[in-house]
């Protein structure tokens, strides 16, 4: 039987070897004219052997495939590098089949092995469109708009599976309805609270009582809240991204089905796909839990004032609401199973736990709940929690008003039929692998965001991940997301900022003896007039000796941490040294100044108590 030829595809050249950027861009729109118009364009060189190979196999599978060779055009070096910036591949073959990048000889046997080349060679109509992107987070938002920017057909899915409590919130994923945005606003509540005290020491005299409203601070919050949800909605619009208000779930692989609702279903397709569902928070899997407890995901918009607060668990968010509800005047008790802040700097992490404490936040540690159970219907009801040693049998119980679970968040990726069509996933977490241009193990899938796995799970990290894909998915950049670096902020009473490494994880990838910390407390100016204590505030960084001091960690405890710590991360992307902060002149009297006179480091063993805002 003799197999079908392939057709050789012709390529007007620019004709020149440095084309201009007309030019350039005149070689992108004719190379995807032959990706978008040919069922299988292999771009191959005619002496190579992988590329032979590929060719046999679809002559082999009876599809006629069209080639270009670039061996044999003018200017191949130009349409190699073009062809590069629209697929992030430098080598030959490439190829594409219905307009999905396969990649190279490897990938292609390794489809038509797991049958997902057939796949791609059944679906031969155009697709409804060039983008879905299931999720309308901070990361999905972000992807969706810089692709319309890019002149791209694209849909949104969004749809907020009910908490168990009933909570459902509008468009803009965890951060803005139930996570950093309101989360910010309440411990700023706190934080004014707590000046309300100050005040006097510094001459403000008051007579009435003050206190606080709850009812008004979430009305006030939920309000901003709204106008977030509604600004996104015309951006989107006014960009031409389509928002559906439905849950997604794939049915095929280029096919997904939204289902709103009231339960009806609609049908799309598209030629890429985008998930960035994110992740909700975990339930203990006790009896009580999701009849009587709340979460994250209810305590921004909860009606009434909780009372009495039991917070499981001891993440940032937990420890975070912890804080603002005790700086609002609440009775605040947070049950820890094991360590503070997993994941961050231990000594950071005990510094925070001990002026949580200093603020009346109570821990009950190395306990884990084993029943909730309801006494009194109210709002706020009354609730009896029995927990149980995680070092012997003994138990304990307490009466709350109400239970915050804070104990960790499940990705959102076992039911949006991923299984269908061969997305794998990390099955202990949910997490979905991908590689360094979040691909996942199917070539037209990708995700985002704090569904991957061993990424942080932060909103800028999922804005700007999204932004970059999309100018690499449609040709205007290769640039990949960095996630080296990365600052963030946990906003307890006194916040903690931090980027780069911890010091146990500096101390695994260099080993102790090849690191030395710096290290300080100190005493804010603001603080000394207010009478707060001057040895509670502190800052480290942590240096690679053996690489001209440069630092690997950063870390600070005090006020306004996050601000502080924003501008030195931009440093730390710059290659920040010790030497570099000796040399810096600081702002005084800030805060910030402190790592620019840095001295004594832990190994020496010095006293770094402070009797002075000044040093």
């Amino acid at each position: 039987m003799s197999s079908p030829p392939g057709r050789r595809a012709r390529l007007a050249s620019p004709g020149t070897s440095r084309p201009s950027s007309e030019a350039r861009e005149e070689l992108r729109r004719r190379l995807r004219d032959l990706i978008e118009g040919n069922r299988v364009m292999i771009f191959s060189k005619s002496y190579c052997p992988h590329s032979t190979r590929v060719k046999e196999l679809f002559s082999s599978l009876g599809v006629v495939y069209n080639i270009l060779e670039l061996d044999q055009v003018d200017d191949g070096a130009s349409v190699q590098e073009v062809l590069t910036e629209i697929s992030n591949q430098k080598t030959v073959p490439n190829i594409f089949v219905n307009k999905v990048h396969v990649g190279g000889c490897d990938r292609t046997f390794q489809a038509h092995q797991n049958g997902l080349l057939q796949k791609l060679l059944q679906d031969d109509s155009a697709h409804d469109y060039d983008l879905i992107i299931i999720g309308g987070g901070s990361g999905g938002l972000s992807c969706a708009k810089e692709a319309a920017n890019l002149g791209k057909k694209v849909m949104v899915l969004d749809f907020v599976v009910p908490s168990p409590q009933g909570t459902t919130w509008g468009l803009g994923g965890t951060c803005v309805n139930v996570g950093c945005i309101p989360k910010k606003l309440m411990h700023q509540a706190a934080l004014l609270g707590h000046a309300l005290q100050d005040a006097k020491k510094y001459g403000w005299e008051y007579n009435q009582q003050v206190k606080h409203n709850w009812e008004a601070m979430t009305e006030a919050i939920q309000s901003h809240i709204g106008s977030l949800n509604w600004g996104y909605r015309v951006t989107l619009r006014e960009k031409g991204v389509t928002y559906v208000n439905s849950f997604g779930e794939f049915v095929d692989l280029h096919k997904i089905k939204a289902t709103n609702k009231k339960g009806q279903e609609t049908f799309y397709t598209a030629s890429k796909f985008v998930i960035a569902t994110g992740e909700r928070p975990r339930y203990l899997g006790i009896q009580g839990d999701k009849e009587y407890c709340i979460t994250s995901d209810d305590l921004f918009s909860l009606p009434y004032c909780p009372g009495c607060t039991l917070v499981v668990g001891a993440s940032y968010v937990g420890l975070e609401c912890a804080g603002f509800l005790a700086g609002l005047g609440l009775d605040v008790t947070v049950m820890v199973r094991s360590v503070l802040l997993r994941g961050f700097d231990q000594e950071m992490a005990e510094k925070v736990g001990s002026y949580l404490e200093q603020q009346g936040v109570k821990f009950q540690r190395k306990f884990t709940p084993i029943l909730v159970q309801q006494l009194e219907k109210g709002l706020p009801g009354k609730l009896k929690v029995v927990a149980k040693s995680t070092e012997g049998p003994e138990t304990v119980e307490g009466i709350y008003n109400t239970v915050l679970l804070a104990i960790g968040r499940d990705s959102c990726t076992r039911k949006i039929g991923l299984e269908k069509i061969g997305v794998k996933i990390n099955e202990k977490n949910g997490k979905i692998p991908v590689n360094d241009v979040e691909q996942t193990n199917v070539p037209h899938v990708y995700a985002i965001g704090d569904i991957l796995d061993g990424k942080p799970e932060l909103t800028p990290v999922a804005i700007q991940a999204g932004k970059l894909l999309a100018r690499r998915l449609f040709g205007v950049s290769l640039e990949k997301c960095d996630y080296i670096n990365i600052p963030t902020t946990v906003f307890t009473p006194l916040e903690y900022g931090c980027c780069g490494l911890s010091e146990e994880k500096a101390i695994e990838m260099y080993k102790k003896e090849n690191l030395e910390v710096y290290h300080t407390l100190f005493w804010p100016l603001e603080w000394t007039v207010a009478g707060r204590d001057n040895n509670t505030c502190y800052a480290k960084i942590i240096c690679n000796k053996f690489d001209n001091e440069r630092v690997v960690g950063f870390h600070l405890l005090g006020p306004n941490a996050g601000e502080i710590t924003q501008g030195f991360a931009a440093a730390m992307k710059c290659g920040l040294t010790k030497q570099l902060l000796d040399d810096t002149i600081g702002i005084h009297p800030t805060c910030g100044e402190v790592f620019t006179t840095l001295e004594i480091t832990k190994s020496s063993g010095l006293d770094i108590t402070q009797k002075g805002c000044c040093g």
